[in-house]
């Protein structure tokens, strides 16, 4: 069972998910040079950002998760052409159903990680966390 680990002390909790190939070696890069985020980040590792179902982001949220990151692939994706415009499709889809289930689409982000982003998927991790710091 996907649990948040909900500890008040460590304020919102993110669920990540991130590419195998793309943005999960940019998130990695941001742990090995001791760039600080959120302890109450978690990540999952996917093939492909546009292969995550709308409906996980849901089960997330009601598993008790604040929040929902997607590290998107862009334009680096090796699998498919158009990666960024579907993985744009399925944040639309999952923020829909998260409004349909009363929950505030902003507790989902999307933004592209590369593999060598770790300032950028730690810039984003801390802005998205004020957000949900403040819903």
């Amino acid at each position: 069972m996907l649990s948040s680990d909900t500890d008040e002390k460590n304020g919102p909790t993110i669920l990540v998910f991130a590419s195998n190939n793309i943005s999960d070696p940019g998130i990695d890069l941001a742990g090995s040079s001791h760039m600080a985020y959120p302890t109450s980040v978690r990540v999952i590792s996917v093939p492909c950002s546009s292969g995550i179902d709308p409906r996980w982001v849901l089960h997330a949220i009601q598993a008790g998760f604040d929040g929902v990151f997607i590290a998107a692939d862009g334009t680096d994706c090796a699998y498919v052409s158009d990666c960024t415009n579907r993985t744009g499709q399925v944040a639309k889809q999952a923020q829909e159903l998260l409004k349909e289930h009363d929950y505030d689409p902003k507790r989902l982000k999307m933004a592209a990680i590369c593999s060598v982003c770790a300032e950028s998927f730690v810039a984003n991790i801390e802005s998205f966390y004020k957000v949900l710091s403040e819903l």
